[in-house]
């Protein structure tokens, strides 16, 4: 009979020990009232009339699942996103908030349709990183009375439709094409500039035609033709010149 009763107080002990590690928090219930957090380290809990509820406070990495969304101008995408929140009030977020988990998953979501439905298509490509800190501003204040801070939202992927991959190929490829013939003029251009510069000095300097004559022979000269090449004294064209 005596080693019953010691093996019962033992399991009654032993039952009302918790260890709780560095990153948790437990939130102790007596007769349904909140006592507050405890821990970490050992927390002894009076069986029968304490209930506890761990909290974890490391930072939590969502994935927000992908979000049909129709842009203001009025383009069908596909965005997903990733959240990192941590709890920083554990009573709030099992007091105030049924599931926080649930809770901040579905309200990024809403919040994710809701941000980017309000802007254009080439505003969220191009201006993704002002469209991140929204959604993080709007996330932190509606999450805050549950005792959760979030800290970052990133948008990691948007998918579009294949129409609009198409036409965007193309625009590129035509903004590529406007760039390169515009570089092109430019040399033309550049170029032209040169050669009038340098028929200037020809026509002042007739010494400079005449070894521009000879340097055009000489790499004639040096190419791997049949065809016979015969020097004329540059006087012969003076006629044709005036």
């Amino acid at each position: 009979m005596g080693l019953i009763f010691l093996i019962v107080i033992v399991g009654i002990v032993v039952a009302s020990i918790r260890v709780l590690n560095e990153y948790e928090r437990g939130v102790v219930f007596r007769l349904g009232r909140v006592l507050g957090p405890k821990g970490p380290g050992l927390i002894v809990l009076i069986p029968i009339l304490d209930k506890m509820v761990r909290v974890d406070l490391r930072t939590v990495t969502l994935d927000v699942p992908p979000q049909d969304i129709i842009t203001r101008d009025n383009v069908t995408i596909k965005v997903n996103a990733v959240i990192y929140f941590k709890v920083i009030d554990p009573v709030q977020a099992v007091v105030d908030v049924e599931n926080y988990l649930l809770a901040t998953s579905k309200l990024a979501q809403t919040t994710l349709r809701s941000v980017v439905g309000q802007v254009d298509l080439d505003a969220l490509l191009s201006t993704r990183e002002s469209i991140n800190h929204r959604l993080q501003e709007i996330l932190d204040a509606e999450t805050h009375p549950w005792g959760v801070k979030v800290s970052n939202v990133e948008v990691k992927q948007v998918d579009l439709p294949v129409e609009m991959q198409r036409a965007m190929a193309k625009q590129a490829e035509a903004e590529r094409e406007r760039r390169a013939k515009i570089i092109a003029a430019e040399g033309e251009l550049e170029a032209s500039y040169k050669l009038s510069e340098a028929a200037r000095n020809m026509a002042t300097e007739p010494m400079s035609l005449q070894l521009r004559y000879l340097q055009t022979l000489r790499e004639m000269s040096t190419e791997r033709a049949t065809t016979t090449i015969v020097p004329l004294p540059i006087e012969l064209f003076k006629f044709f010149m005036k």
